[in-house]
């Protein structure tokens, strides 16, 4: 008995030295926060101070000892992040966690992006290498002067590489691959789509809405009348049953900016909003930083959000201009039809057969052999890994691939000093094209494209696979500053973006439409603003976070006036079904059980139109989701028309296909959540903000991950909040007077769960309350010294 008293104590001594050492060596990977360091690359004493929320300010006498600095900071907090990042984009994630990763790791090195961003390091202008080599100088240092690794490589067991110029750029390209996600499969389906329908139906299917319609210059499109004729067989039955019918509203990830000049700013400024709609995961994708330097044109003052790998301010303001991105999702890409040899080595371009380069890619396993990837290119781009007709063979031209689409031009919007200033920095940046929105000191808002724009030569239908082989149809260069499309002082006072389509005319052309969203989003927004004369910074975020559910009233109107009929009630036992939506779906507020069941007949009732043209797809290896298709609007001209042969043939009338559609749409509803009155819109939309490595380590699950709760909000509204997907930081400010403005975050600045940062933004995020655009009082001071 003594023994076994003695081994347990022993056994007990050991957990506890182990669970103590594991203890101190999380401790010892925190960020440093007070104190003096030196770190040899700084030219004069920089300061890295904190507030009780962990907002960090930088204060340095020149600005590449900012980047140093911030660098530093980064590199304390948000290492890890870092690091999936660039081996996301460079396709080496493999390395650090694995065989599971290889896959997606096959996938990215088709785009050989590590070979690009040494190209494009090697291309840079001095004053862009000199920041950049300032930050990689200053994350190396911080990544050193850490106690211990961060706490993810301990469970990885593995060690943190350090950090190289071209990792920044990766970390760009990786976001290129969220904001563009495409990748020419967009292209691609509607080739696919083109040659199964007629025409008309083609043009019928893929129209944007004339329904909801919000282009800041306000143009306007028609609609495409329904076709006379008949539904066409691809589209009336289903011959592949499609394992995804799920339907997507807009091809990439979204955003919301808007502005008001000085003329409807309450104080007689003009003020500008930003919200970032990405995937949310903790840590979050931006770090709060104000930075502050001096140089020959005078004192910088800078504040806003940075992206932890990256030396720069991606939105906020410098005193005298604010700016704030969405993503554009016009077209970017261009799918080419190579027409190739018999032995298919070589392919047709200008008219003369030219060879198909071979590159090989190693991809690194953790654990395993590295296995070898073979990239085969030409002179438009990479062969993609998609199946095209006897002798052909698909190339994907892309901005991304281009030394134009990557540098770190936007570094010049720190010293812009005027809306025009901010326009002439915009044209020449390379970076994942977005809706530029700025605002100036003096009053005055203004919204163009920042990065590359492609100067198209010759291809009519660019949202199809085209044949580029006897050089007519190509890009010809980029637009320069003088050609990208602009709008300057809008008379209205008054500018929005929301990813669906901005401008019209030629401009519209130029742009081209990568999959843009519905508009609904936008009209509310832009509704929003033209219902009050004056705004404030509050009243901007009122904007931000408005959840009214004006896009699914009229599918609440034909539920009630057509669908869910006494008889139809009667017989299913749908009184209560029937009462949510008559009372609770005007809003998408977490309580909202109404609001849940109209979103789910809708997409209920799509997927049963479009379950057909869903198969289709993917019997030739795509999904519906890649088309260039807004199912809204096609869909709902089906259901009002309400024609018999326009029906799916699996249905015998179309009261069928809707009742069939609540049906289905309860039992599902049901089935997940127990009953119709626990089906609220916030038990189906939780926020569920974990880290990448809780799914992987279930039992460390409530550490690492955010706190979670039902959220208002949706797709097309003002308050986007979809299943994950939402506002990644919500930002309103007045050039000149920050002190005014707001910026919040989700989670927190911290990437490590012990921090005291790691949550400190999150009960405020959830809440849709207000944290000031401008840290508060110093909480701790770093010194670094040369």
């Amino acid at each position: 008995m003594r023994l076994l008293k003695r081994v347990l104590l022993g056994l007990l001594l050991l957990v506890g030295l182990l669970a103590l050492a594991l203890w101190l060596a999380l401790r010892a990977s925190l960020a440093q926060l007070d104190g003096d360091r030196t770190v040899a690359a700084f030219s004069a004493p920089a300061e890295a101070q904190r507030d009780a929320r962990g907002y960090a300010t930088i204060t340095a006498e020149n600005r590449p000892d900012v980047a140093r600095a911030l660098g530093f900071v980064h590199a304390q907090e948000r290492f890890f992040q870092m690091d999936l990042m660039r081996r996301n984009a460079a396709g080496e994630l493999s390395a650090l966690v694995g065989p599971k990763a290889v896959p997606l790791d096959k996938a990215r090195r088709l785009h050989r992006f590590r070979h690009r961003a040494e190209v494009g390091v090697a291309a840079m202008p001095a004053e862009e290498r000199a920041l950049l080599d300032a930050y990689v100088s200053g994350v190396n240092a911080g990544l050193d002067a850490l106690g211990a690794r961060p706490p993810e490589y301990l469970l990885l067991r593995q060690a943190p590489k350090p950090w190289v110029a071209a990792d920044t750029l990766l970390v760009a390209y990786g976001m290129y691959l969220n904001l563009q996600g495409a990748q020419g499969r967009d292209d691609v389906a509607m080739g696919l789509l083109h040659d199964a329908v007629p025409a008309d139906w083609y043009a019928f299917l893929t129209q944007h809405s004339a329904d909801w319609q919000a282009a800041i210059d306000d143009s306007r499109v028609a609609a495409a009348p329904l076709p006379p004729g008949p539904l066409p067989e691809a589209l009336r039955t289903v011959k592949t049953a499609c394992s995804d019918c799920s339907l997507q509203d807009s091809r990439d990830l979204g955003s919301n900016n808007f502005a008001v000049a000085a003329a409807h700013g309450a104080d007689g400024h003009a003020i500008l909003a930003d919200d970032m709609h990405l995937e949310l995961r903790s840590p979050g994708t931006w770090f709060k930083a104000r930075m502050k330097w001096k140089d020959a044109a005078g004192a910088h003052d800078i504040a806003g959000a940075t992206l932890p790998g990256t030396p720069m301010l991606i939105v906020g303001s410098n005193g005298r201009v604010a700016w704030g991105f969405t993503n554009t999702t016009s077209d970017w890409a261009d799918v080419v039809t190579l027409k190739l040899n018999t032995a298919g080595t070589h392919y047709l371009a200008g008219g003369v057969e030219k060879p198909l380069k071979r590159s090989t890619e190693r991809i690194e396993i953790a654990g395993q052999p590295a296995v070898d990837q073979e990239v085969l290119e030409s002179e438009w781009g990479p062969v993609m890994p998609l199946p095209a007709a006897k002798g052909h063979a698909y190339a994907l031209r892309w901005v991304a691939h281009d030394v134009a689409g990557m540098n770190l031009r936007l570094m010049q919007m720190e010293a812009a000093g005027s809306v025009d200033d901010a326009l002439r920095v915009a044209a020449g940046t390379g970076m994942p094209h977005q809706n530029l929105l700025v605002a100036d000191a003096t009053g005055r808002i203004a919204w163009t494209v920042i990065g590359a724009i492609p100067k198209r030569v010759g291809g009519e239908d660019i949202d199809r696979p085209q044949d580029w082989s006897d050089g007519r149809s190509r890009w010809q260069g980029y637009l320069t500053a003088a050609e990208q499309p602009k709008l300057v002082d809008p008379a209205d006072g008054r500018l929005w973006t929301a990813n669906s389509r901005m401008i019209g005319g030629e401009a519209m052309k130029m742009l081209g439409n990568g999959g843009w969203d519905l508009g609904a989003r936008g009209q509310q927004i832009r509704d929003d603003l033209r219902a009050k004369a004056t705004f404030d910074e509050a009243g901007l975020q009122a904007i931000q976070l408005d959840h009214r559910a004006l896009f699914l009233q009229h599918w609440r109107q034909l539920l009630l006036d057509k669908v869910l009929t006494p008889d139809f009630v009667a017989a299913n036992g749908l009184a209560d079904y029937r009462a949510e939506v008559d009372k609770s779906a005007d809003a998408a507020r977490p309580d909202a059980v109404g609001y849940l069941l109209v979103r789910t007949f809708r997409e209920q009732a799509l997927m049963q139109v479009f379950a057909p043209l869903a198969g289709l797809m993917e019997a030739q290896g795509m999904k519906l989701r890649d088309l260039k298709l807004v199912p809204e609007t096609p869909g709902w001209a089906l259901i009002q028309a309400a024609r018999p042969d326009t029906l799916p043939g699996a249905y015998k009338s179309w009261p069928e296909l809707l009742q069939r559609a609540v049906l289905d749409s309860r039992k599902e509803l049901v089935a997940k959540h127990g009953s119709l009155a626990a089906a609220t819109w916030g038990a189906d939309n939780p926020t569920s903000i974990r880290h990448p490595l809780s799914a992987a380590v279930p039992a460390l699950s409530r550490w690492l991950d955010q706190a979670s709760q039902g959220m208002a909000g949706d797709a097309h509204m003002p308050r986007v909040h979809n299943h994950g997907h939402g506002q990644s930081e919500r930002m309103v400010v007045s050039p000149g007077h920050e002190e005014k403005g707001l910026l919040v975050i989700p989670g927190g600045q911290s990437g490590h769960p012990m921090s005291p940062f790691y949550r400190a933004d999150h009960t405020t995020w959830l809440a849709g309350e207000a944290l000031p655009f401008l840290p508060g009082e110093a909480a701790h001071r770093l010194v670094l010294r040369p």
